[in-house]
């Protein structure tokens, strides 16, 4: 029993926690948390006990709202009436003689960030870290939460781990994030002027199987497949937030990492990931990817009550490089799997996507290997552009590179025109030409030669097929490992900031 001593005020807060046991917020909702701002509502769950009911007040400097509900299967929920972006906010829960209070929150919009190494690669590691860290404390409303690695073979309601609670960002918290995150996040807050949520639930060397549901895996014929244990990209020097690799079963992230969330509303989401997927099933790339989006989608959807819209924009980095002397068409492959084998995004089959293209972004010389490229302020950049067109809808901003819109054989020539004016460069192999004696459609066994530019204008590039004895088959753009050194491949936008995403064409299908 507590004794009336200089103690006793400690005592006292241990008698309150004990009542307080029992009521509490789910893992992810903390003090300096940003809720989802209107037109959606944001949704707040937690524990309770079963016999009383659960009082939640939201109050701010002009606002104050209360809402009563019961506790069912020891969890209670509510959600929110819309709040325009701003705050702070305090949230309070009471059940009885318990209580436990949220402090200093914000509305503003929520952002999922996930992936494999390249997205956990941490800000204290990209080029410029030191100067880069240091712009932390100029954004004290771009707020930052972190998961732990964990693993589950069922669908977890919770988190079992944060590794990084809601924070107000400083250098030393912002050093162990990630930093396409953090930058997206960053350069987001400059153009909304609003609070911008981060939330990173991402594990380096994972394929996108153990980021998905059974019921997506199924729509690919992928459910059930046991995967393998072998890390095909592990770099024993990484640091433990790259590993150790867990092993590759189906959805056992989704089940740990992603589906704990399901009842939070959020605004989008990010991705990184794919290179792991360059050596376990490849060829089903273009659907397994597709197939998570659009389950996430309607699992976001329904978890949040509907406040998290059903076809939340979704932008993804398409792969950079890893091999320079590779002469495995694997990592183009993917680049072109990632797009549904559409070779850009959005398109009819991946609708309100947007992505990063960061094939001339290379880094021969970076510490944590090749596959992890120092530079993700560009690719944070790329990605911020297709937010800003795609998801805030802002006009005039350019975030696609040129992609073909027609390609005419004369000749000797191959003309190809793009969809916008272009910058070139002169190239003897970024563009390739398929030959074939039968009427086949080409692939990565077939023969490819060289084919130089020649000359160019406004909107079009023609290339040479002299090479060429028999008849050309097919035609594809930087369908290499490694294309191009640093922002000098060939094609890039007029204004020479975006480059042309990788392309294969067939002559017949």
């Amino acid at each position: 029993m507590c004794q009336l001593n200089v103690f006793s005020l400690l005592c006292a807060v241990y008698v309150l926690n004990a009542v307080r046991a029992d009521l509490r917020f789910a893992s992810y909702y903390g003090s300096h948390m940003v809720l989802q701002k209107a037109p959606e509502q944001a949704v707040l769950w937690g524990y309770g006990s079963n016999e009383y009911k659960v009082t939640v007040f939201l109050v701010g400097e002009l606002e104050f709202h209360s809402q009563v509900v019961d506790v069912q299967n020891g969890t209670w929920r509510v959600t929110l009436p819309p709040q325009t972006a701003g705050g702070p906010y305090n949230v309070t829960a009471i059940q009885q003689d318990a209580q436990v209070t949220l402090t200093d929150l914000l509305f503003g919009d929520v952002w999922l960030c996930g992936g494999q190494s390249n997205m956990a690669f941490p800000l204290s590691q990209v080029f410029n870290a030191s100067a880069e860290k240091a712009q932390a404390a100029k954004y004290p409303d771009v707020r930052i939460f972190m998961a732990a690695l964990e693993l589950s073979q069922e669908e977890l309601i919770d988190l079992r781990k944060v590794q990084m609670p809601w924070s107000v960002p400083s250098a030393d918290l912002v050093g162990n994030f990630s930093a396409v995150c953090w930058l997206f996040g960053r350069y987001l807050y400059k153009i909304l002027g609003y609070p911008v949520g981060l939330v990173e639930s991402c594990w380096g060397g994972t394929p996108v199987e153990a980021w998905s549901s059974t019921r997506a895996l199924q729509k690919c014929g992928l459910d059930g497949l046991e995967m393998e244990d072998k890390r095909f990209f592990y770099i024993a020097s990484l640091p433990n937030k790259y590993g150790p690799s867990p092993k590759r079963e189906n959805s056992v992230l989704w089940n740990a990492m992603i589906h704990p969330f399901l009842n939070m509303t959020i605004k989008g989401a990010i991705w990184y990931q794919g290179e792991d997927n360059t050596a376990y099933h490849l060829d089903k790339y273009a659907c397994s990817f597709p197939a998570m989006i659009d389950d996430w989608r309607e699992a976001f959807h329904l978890g949040s009550g509907g406040q998290t819209a059903l076809d939340f924009p979704f932008g993804f980095v398409q792969l950079c490089t890893y091999n320079k002397s590779a002469e495995s068409d694997s990592f183009p492959e993917l680049r072109w799997h990632q797009t549904a084998d559409y070779g850009f995004s959005p398109n009819p089959r991946m609708k309100n996507t947007f992505m990063a293209v960061a094939v001339d972004l290379p880094d021969e010389k970076s510490p944590w290997g090749s596959i992890h490229p120092r530079d993700k302020q560009d690719v944070a950049y790329r990605l911020t552009l297709g937010a800003r067109a795609v998801v805030y809808g802002e006009k005039g901003v350019a975030f696609q590179g040129p992609f073909p819109v027609n390609v005419l054989l004369k000749g000797d020539l191959i003309t190809v025109t793009y969809t916008q004016a272009v910058s070139v460069a002169p190239s003897k192999s970024a563009f390739e030409i398929c030959c074939t004696k039968e009427i086949n459609p080409c692939n990565s066994n077939s023969t490819w030669l060289p084919a130089p530019i020649m000359q160019w204008g406004h909107s079009y590039v023609q290339v040479s097929t002299a090479t060429c004895e028999n008849a050309v088959a097919g035609l594809r753009y930087a369908w290499r490992d490694w294309p191009c050194d640093f922002k000098a491949c060939p094609v890039y936008s007029d204004d020479e900031e975006l480059p042309a995403p990788p392309f294969t064409i067939n002559r017949w299908p």
